[in-house]
């Protein structure tokens, strides 16, 4: 499909079947999702109403590509904590740190699909595991910038846990759950290169 200038208008009637109004086609999630990752700008409204319901239709791409068999990439725990944060305090920090993590990621792709390529070379994993390494620092300090408020918790935490002698301070259950996660990716990638060091085979 070519690019148009505007999103793609899609409309979704109440038999579920979604009408895409710039080739006056029916279309499914499948193609939608086809659509987003070729770049296609779209939003969905429903046909009735009129309401748009964009966030939704995507967030039932997202399902329908998590059921298929080896494609799942939101892990379990992550899930558990995203569900979490809802009514959560932190909830309206949550979205923009998102956001400026998989930015980050996106603008970083090419660069890593170029080291990736290089390292079936002479130049071996290391580039590779390096970035790696460097997006996840790039994360936790993105993460840190959007929540002050954790940080000061965490120092009153610290200082109050030390003067009663309480042991080891704690921060917000919610800031541990997510670097405990980023800690498990950080092994993950750091096994990744371990396991697959073209120098150790």
């Amino acid at each position: 499909m070519a690019k148009s200038d505007g999103p793609i208008t899609i409309k979704k009637y109440a038999n579920r079947r979604l009408y895409n109004t710039g080739t006056s086609t029916y279309v499914t999630l499948e193609d939608l999702a086809v659509m987003v990752k070729s770049g296609e700008d779209f939003v969905v409204y429903d046909a009735k109403s009129g309401e748009d319901i964009t966030r939704s239709v995507l967030a039932q791409i997202i399902f329908e590509q998590e059921n298929k068999e080896g494609q799942s990439m939101l892990p379990i725990n992550f899930l558990r904590q995203l569900i979490r944060f809802y009514g959560d305090s932190m909830q309206t920090m949550v979205p923009r740190f998102l956001e400026v993590s998989m930015s980050s990621l996106t603008k970083e792709q090419e660069k890593m699909r170029e080291q990736m390529a290089q390292a079936f070379g002479a130049t071996g994993f290391g580039s590779l595991e390096e970035q790696a390494r460097r997006n996840m620092e790039m994360f936790e300090r993105a993460f840190t910038m959007f929540t002050p408020f954790g940080r000061k918790e965490t120092a009153d935490a610290a200082e109050k846990a030390e003067k009663a002698g309480g042991g080891a301070p704690r921060s917000g259950p919610e800031i541990d759950e997510l670097k405990r996660q980023l800690d498990e990716m950080q092994k993950r990638i750091d096994r990744m290169g371990e396991t697959k060091d073209p120098t150790k085979e």
